[in-house]
């Protein structure tokens, strides 16, 4: 298996580095058309099923659960996502999702968190940041009339914060790092200005893993805008000498899909 996902992850890091040195060329044979750039504006409400933490992960540190102590929502969100076609076949996607939330709860018994003691008698503040910044290429693999189908690699940054404060005892865990993923989209036409759409960034390594799968059904107002209202799963996380952190959000979303 580590041999497995070592190789995949290289081939993710080879697929960039081809993208990057193909995109002058492709560039100068960009798309035109109305539909050449796609705008799509997603607001969400969020329940955490599982959020467990242990920092430091080793005896010096307390696993517990963040979901058990503050509760599993509602927690808004909201992102942006942006497509730009080059060509027929080929498009750039880039994606910003912030998503964060500060609540308050009652730990289920005392927690070490990073060189920090906090006591199960008092409320306890906790902060939790997971912003997702993202580029995707992806290819036209597959098209007819009912069906489109688009792969592609995904260069995710992400920005995680963990915090815990509690009267006069504060701690903050912060980190940014970068992860490659892969990219599926599909689109099925199945009725006049009705489609279903599936859009999935995913890996999973033996350190962790990281999925952000999503479900739509739009319908068309125009030739040009396109409402959609579905379900979205983030899932993944890391177990290394230093954090473990595992955590799944299920969203209800919508959003309104502009292109030009």
């Amino acid at each position: 298996m580590q041999n497995d996902t070592t190789t995949l992850q290289r081939a993710v890091h080879i697929g960039w580095l081809g993208v990057v040195l193909a995109l002058p060329a492709t560039a100068i044979q960009a798309a035109e058309g109305p539909d050449r750039f796609r705008l799509e504006v997603e607001a969400a409400a969020g329940w955490q099923a599982r959020n467990d933490v242990q920092i430091p992960n080793d005896a010096s540190g307390t696993r517990f659960s963040i979901a058990d102590t503050v509760g599993s929502g509602p927690v808004p969100a909201a992102r942006v996502d942006f497509s730009w076609a080059l060509n027929d076949r080929q498009e750039l996607r880039f994606l910003v999702a912030p998503f964060g939330y500060e609540e308050s709860g009652t730990l289920p018994g005392p927690v070490n968190f990073n060189g920090a003691s906090f006591d199960a008698a008092s409320p306890t503040e906790i902060t939790y940041r997971f912003n997702s910044y993202r580029a995707t290429w992806r290819y036209r693999v597959f098209e007819d009339e009912d069906w489109t189908v688009k792969l592609g690699v995904t260069g995710n940054i992400r920005q995680a914060e963990i915090a815990l404060a509690q009267g006069g005892v504060s701690s903050s865990r912060t980190d940014v790092g970068f992860v490659p993923l892969l990219n599926v989209w599909a689109e099925r036409r199945f009725a006049q200005r009705w489609r279903l759409v599936l859009d999935l960034d995913g890996l999973a390594a033996p350190q962790g893993r990281a999925f952000d799968i999503a479900g739509k059904v739009g319908y068309d107002l125009a030739p040009n805008l396109t409402l959609t209202a579905g379900l979205r799963m983030l899932d993944g996380g890391g177990d290394n000498d230093e954090v473990y952190n595992f955590a799944r959000f299920y969203y209800g979303v919508a959003s309104v899909i502009y292109r030009f």
